[in-house]
């Protein structure tokens, strides 16, 4: 049987798996799945439509769940909900709130740290073994893909992407995306490539080479966007040069410049 403390309060449709915690000050407003093993240390606030994996831990203050900051959207409307993998941590005061649509929940992946007062916008996807740092903000249908890791008081505005192995800078924002296992070192620069991030990864010498040969045609060779690409396209035949192709390919925002370039600011959308 859950363990659900007498000061917890459960309404609605809450589901729990028989070895789920919930402790003291506790409010789940269901439908609210948890599955095995997750605990509510204390004082956390779940708002269904609301889908929690496995081993999940979830600290004081945390909120998940609750409608998103859009005017736009009615916040009486559940919409599609949260939907929550395994083995996450979420420190205090941290948020995640529920999409502002019927057809796609908020989605977060397995395995993510997210530290206190973190944040995830309505209608963000997040994959799996990401490290959220203090304060981190993640703007409304932001996309980041596995492997992120941020600084504190990281910024990301609404529908940008950040590509897998990524890393951060604290004290930073982007408006622009974000290309794979490259570092934002200043507001929307891409100044650097996240070689450690790789390494513990385990990525080969060869995939790491190809990774520094993208960003020096990116940023090093005095390319626009345009002749970029087309160099970028000698070399698809190459796994990691076609996800940053198809990464280009799908880019809204356009991607970050180089440390050299933002006064260019010829990586925009507009300049494919």
């Amino acid at each position: 049987m859950p363990e659900i403390h007498p000061s917890a309060i459960l309404e609605g449709e809450v589901e729990l798996a028989g070895d789920v915690v919930v402790g003291p000050h506790c409010v789940l407003t269901g439908p609210v799945t948890l599955g095995a093993g997750t605990r509510l240390i204390g004082g956390v606030w779940l708002q269904g439509p609301l889908v929690m994996g496995e081993r999940n831990v979830v600290y004081p203050g945390a909120c998940l769940g609750f409608a998103g900051q859009d005017l736009k959207w009615d916040p009486r409307e559940p919409g599609a909900g949260v939907v929550i993998g395994d083995d996450n941590v979420f420190r205090e005061g941290s948020t995640v709130h529920r999409a502002t649509s019927h057809e796609t929940p908020t989605r977060i992946g397995s395995r993510g740290m997210w530290m206190a007062q973190a944040h995830a916008g309505h209608d963000t996807l997040v994959g799996d073994d990401c490290v959220f740092a203090n304060s981190t903000a993640l703007g409304g249908h932001s996309r980041v893909d596995d492997r992120v890791i941020t600084g504190g008081g990281l910024m990301v505005h609404q529908f940008c992407r950040i590509g897998r192995g990524t890393m951060l800078s604290g004290g930073v924002a982007t408006s622009r995306d974000l290309p794979p296992f490259f570092m934002l070192t200043g507001i929307n620069v891409a100044g650097s490539l996240n070689l450690v991030g790789m390494r513990r990864m385990g990525m080969s010498r060869e995939e790491i080479d190809d990774v520094r040969w993208v960003y020096r045609t990116l940023y090093r060779q005095g390319h626009s966007l345009t002749s970029a690409v087309a160099e970028l396209e000698t070399r698809r035949e190459r796994p990691l040069v076609a996800e940053y192709l198809d990464f280009l390919a799908t880019s809204k925002r356009g991607i970050c410049t180089g440390a050299g370039d933002a006064k260019r600011g010829n990586f925009s959308a507009v300049d494919r």
